[in-house]
């Protein structure tokens, strides 16, 4: 079937965010950092955010939990712009490509309804999706829970087989596949207009 849409989820495909960005400089010692990263402020918790709590609620709870990091949990928002480094300028000047196309162009982001503002306003890309964009925090729901795709299907009327699904994270592409996208698996060095082309997308 003839490819239509192009679906893009944003961190990690579009923008570089680390929250390491952050706190390499503040803890200043690697292993006590990732020791924060893996086991207090872990991506599990993060995520929670990302499906619609609040990033206050968030942090209380956390703080609550683990009162002896109490500083560093309240610096992981207060911060959250400085683990937001910068596009992924090699993949953004695709999604500018695409822009003067046929295609029909979309977001699917996890991403908390608190800070999307922030990107949505700094890099001005976003403007290529007209506001077709579907945020989990938003929505309440996160990837890889099959009804967020199923919200972009129906709310833009979208056939899964007529579109491309792109994303960094191996559980989002195997759901996606699963109901019927083709998908593009996004590492550091892939080259996405070449794995676009192969899909017989055309520039």
């Amino acid at each position: 079937m003839e490819i239509k849409n192009i679906i893009f989820d944003f961190g990690g495909v579009l923008m570089d965010w680390d929250p390491r960005y952050f706190f390499r400089d503040y803890f200043k010692d690697d292993e006590r950092m990732e020791y924060f990263l893996q086991n207090i402020a872990q991506s599990e918790w993060n995520e929670e955010q990302d499906r619609g709590r609040s990033l206050a609620e968030g942090t209380e709870i956390q703080v609550k939990k683990f009162p002896e990091w109490e500083k560093e949990l309240r610096a992981y928002y207060d911060n959250w712009t400085v683990m937001l480094k910068s596009d992924i300028p090699k993949n953004v000047e695709i999604l500018r490509r695409l822009g003067n196309t046929d295609y029909q162009l979309f977001g699917l982001t996890n991403w908390s309804e608190e800070t999307f503002p922030y990107a949505l306003e700094n890099y001005d890309f976003f403007q290529i999706f007209n506001g077709k964009i579907v945020v989990s925090g938003t929505e309440k729901m996160i990837k890889p829970d099959p009804k967020i795709w199923h919200v972009l299907l129906e709310r833009y009327h979208l056939n899964a087989a007529e579109s491309v699904f792109i994303d960094d994270n191996p559980k989002n592409i195997e759901m996606a596949r699963s109901l019927g996208f083709t998908t593009i698996k996004i590492n550091p060095d892939t080259d996405l207009e070449q794995e676009l082309e192969g899909l017989g997308i055309q520039f």
